[in-house]
C-alpha cells in the first residue's frame, strides 16, 4: 500500500510517536500488508515505511475514541478532515522503518508514469518495481519487502 501523507505526521510515524493513521474511507488489508510513506508537499519522496498491525473500520467518533492518543491529531483537526464522512478508518502502524535515503518522486518517475495517490493505493507489482529501480539507496528493509512481495 502506498500511503501520502503530509510531512509532520510521516515524520511522527517513523518516530513512532504517531501509530495510528486515519482515513474518511474503508480501508481493507490484512496484517502485515507493508505500508509505504509517501510525504507529500514540500517533501515530495518515500521516506520510509510500516506494516499494518490492524484496522478499524467504524464511524468517525468510534475511530475518533479508540486512536485519539495515537494519531497525532488534534480533535480539531481530525473533525475538519471528517466533516461530512459517515466512516472513517483507523490504520495501527508498527514497525516503522525510516529509509536511509528518501525516494523524490521524480526518481520514482524517471521509470516511467508515477502518481502519488490524493489519500492511499495498493500497489501493482510493476510499481513495486519502479520503486526498486528508483530506490538502491533506501536500505535493506525496503529491498528486503520487495523480495518479499515480488520477483524482482
Amino acid at each position: 500500500m502506498l500511503l501520502s501523507v503530509h510531512p509532520r505526521f510521516a515524520t511522527a510515524i517513523l518516530a513512532g510517536t504517531k501509530t495510528v493513521e486515519v482515513r474518511r474511507q474503508r480501508v481493507a488489508a490484512p496484517p502485515s500488508t507493508p505500508v509505504f510513506l509517501y510525504a507529500t508537499a514540500p517533501t515530495m519522496a518515500l521516506v520510509g515505511m510500516a506494516r499494518i498491525a490492524s484496522i478499524q473500520v467504524a464511524s468517525p467518533r468510534e475511530v475518533w475514541s479508540a486512536s485519539r492518543k495515537s494519531a497525532g491529531i488534534s480533535r480539531r483537526e481530525y473533525d475538519e478532515y471528517m466533516s461530512g464522512a459517515t466512516q472513517a478508518s483507523g490504520l495501527t502502524l508498527e514497525d516503522p522503518v525510516t529509509f536511509e535515503e528518501p525516494v523524490p518522486l521524480a526518481a520514482l518517475r524517471a521509470s516511467g508514469p508515477f502518481h502519488p495517490p490524493q489519500s492511499y493505493r495498493y500497489l501493482t507489482g510493476e510499481d513495486l518495481r519502479k520503486v526498486t529501480i528508483a530506490a538502491p539507496g533506501a536500505g535493506a528493509a525496503l529491498h528486503g519487502v520487495l523480495r518479499e512481495l515480488v520477483s524482482v
